[in-house]
């Protein structure tokens, strides 16, 4: 009788341990997930920066989201450095929804954005340039969106035209078109 006693006085101080375990872990949880996300949109805030703060970058971004091919090596190289920025925080995010640190409704918000870039010409031409710099799952993700066809409307209300008129990139020497070769060939 006595054992039955201590057996029954064990569970009753076990559970409340246990119950307050399970609250502290849960909240670990809730404040780990707060904090990435909260890094998540340091860093975005820290990405977006160079379109608002360069009017040059700006249109070059502009072109290039029309066009990546139709952009001269200068602008080609500063597109594919802020994508290359772009889409490994895109994928920090995906693996931060695998892990389950995002919530499908914050993953969701991320998908849609990606969505709005990737339904631009220059955005899928220079994915097909660096998507070998990710991992088979984010590009398995990335090609999905792709193939969806979205139509491009996150600029749609923004004269591209007149952007690419406002180039004032300096042409390029017919060599370095060449390839960077000689003016001998």
């Amino acid at each position: 009788m006595l054992a039955a006693i201590g057996q029954l006085a064990a569970v009753c101080v076990g559970i409340p341990s246990l119950i307050y375990l399970a609250v502290q872990i849960r909240e670990q949880t809730r404040e780990r997930r707060q904090s990435a996300v909260n890094a998540l949109t340091v860093q975005w805030g820290d990405l977006t920066r160079a379109l608002h703060e360069s009017a040059d970058f700006t249109a070059i971004y502009l072109r290039g989201v029309h066009s990546f091919h139709d952009l001269d090596a200068v602008s080609k190289l500063r597109f594919s450095a802020f994508q290359n920025r772009f889409f490994k925080n895109f994928e920090g995010m995906y693996y931060s929804r695998c892990d389950g640190i995002l919530t499908p409704e914050l993953w969701g918000e991320i998908e849609r954005t990606m969505s709005d870039f990737l339904a631009y010409d220059g955005v899928r031409q220079w994915w097909e340039t660096r998507k070998h710099w990710h991992t088979e799952k984010f590009r398995d993700v990335i090609d999905a969106i792709i193939a969806r066809g979205d139509k491009p409307t996150a600029y749609a209300t923004y004269d591209l035209s007149e952007i690419a008129r406002q180039s004032k990139a300096p042409p390029l020497p017919n060599w370095l078109r060449r390839g960077g070769q000689g003016e001998g060939g």
